[in-house]
């Protein structure tokens, strides 16, 4: 009985976490520019399957929805994979962590907690993610120059100097928003959409 019950329960967070990674294949090519970012730096919502997945299934399947989501949009990449790195790791950092909290806490003050800590967690982790693998990829591997990165956010902020600076000026804030925002529309649809989720693929 045991064994049935759990075959029903995997099958039921598989089937639910095929939707959400169609979902979030979805959304990653959704994106457009915002005014307060340097332009090759685009908005998507592709976060939100992967916190969902990660309340409803726990914090690994927000993981392997990330991680998958990337690996499918890789087909169509134009940023030489680096990109898809980037909201890979960043993806996951906001998934566990939110993933995490909710598991122990399974209330909705639990679920703003985790979500509120997982998109701080993953603003705080794009500092070192960008300073030391991403921008020097986009650089030492892509052949991006420095100086034109950094010209990008000078248009936006003069006092601009360094790529420590841009990152803590703009990137930063924009994830911790970016994560917020995907935080809030969760909050406003899991409750509907549970039951579903618990009971895909039955």
């Amino acid at each position: 009985m045991n064994n049935s019950s759990n075959t029903r329960k995997n099958t039921r967070m598989i089937a639910g976490c095929g939707v959400l990674i169609a979902v979030a294949v979805i959304l990653q090519y959704i994106e457009f520019a915002v005014p307060v970012m340097p332009s090759f730096i685009k908005l998507d919502f592709s976060d939100l399957p992967e916190i969902i997945g990660a309340f409803a299934y726990g914090p690994l399947a927000g993981i392997a929805i990330s991680i998958i989501k990337n690996v499918i949009h890789m087909l169509a990449s134009q940023s030489g994979f680096v990109g898809e790195l980037s909201n890979a790791l960043l993806g996951c950092v906001f998934s566990l962590v939110a993933g995490v909290v909710y598991k122990k806490f399974k209330t909705r003050k639990g679920a703003i907690a985790g979500g509120v800590l997982g998109a701080l967690a993953m603003a705080l982790f794009s500092y070192p993610c960008n300073l030391y693998l991403i921008y020097p990829l986009y650089i030492n591997v892509l052949g991006f120059p420095l100086e034109a990165i950094i010209g990008m956010y000078k248009v936006l902020n003069p006092n601009v100097e360094t790529l420590s600076q841009a990152l803590i000026w703009f990137n930063i804030p924009f994830t911790l928003v970016k994560g917020l925002i995907d935080v809030v529309f969760c909050l406003i649809i899991y409750k509907r959409i549970s039951p579903v989720l618990h009971n895909a693929g039955k």
